[in-house]
């Protein structure tokens, strides 16, 4: 079973939502693969530009599984870098680009996507090592950021309690 929402896996070694970035704006209104995938590595930011960290998440995914833009945007790029396939989409009216590897690409650059719309599958790869797993990215300019900041609580499973009316026979 996947790690409660919002929470990585012990060797991710943080909250999901923790370091979450100021100025990004909750506007996922899915997650990249599945419903509630397992953070296998969280965010790690770098200490430095060059230095050592992981610029991003990766999250549990079977090859050939559909990954999905997060939000509204423009396809920035859709091809192959270092021998992986990567999709990069601006985000609408943010300033904010996601990127999405190991994936065969099914849109073209300059191509509109809506939140929810499928930007290609999968592949198998190195990245994750033995694990499947798509590597999400989030950038300002050359600035990488935590892509889980990109998701609203709900979405994270830490939305508000919400009073359900009782139902009387």
């Amino acid at each position: 079973m996947a790690p409660v929402a919002g929470v990585a896996s012990e060797s991710a070694g943080t909250e999901a939502g923790a370091g979450a970035d100021v100025g990004v704006p909750a506007i996922a209104r899915v997650w990249p693969v599945g419903v509630r995938p397992s953070v296998l590595r969280g965010w790690e930011p770098p200490a430095t530009p060059y230095g050592p960290g992981h610029r991003g998440v990766d999250l549990a995914a079977a090859p050939g599984s559909p990954v999905r833009a997060v939000a509204a945007g423009r396809v920035a790029f859709a091809g192959r870098v270092a021998g992986r396939g990567v999709v990069t989409v601006e985000l609408a009216g943010t300033g904010l680009r996601t990127t999405y590897e190991p994936v065969r690409p099914s849109v073209a650059e300059g191509a509109q996507v809506g939140a929810g719309d499928v930007v290609g599958v999968v592949e198998a790869g190195a990245h994750c090592g033995a694990s499947a797993c798509v590597h999400w990215g989030l950038l300002r300019g050359g600035t990488y950021l935590n892509p889980l900041s990109l998701l609203p609580p709900w979405l994270l499973g830490r939305g508000p309690s919400r009073l359900l009316p009782v139902l009387t026979g």
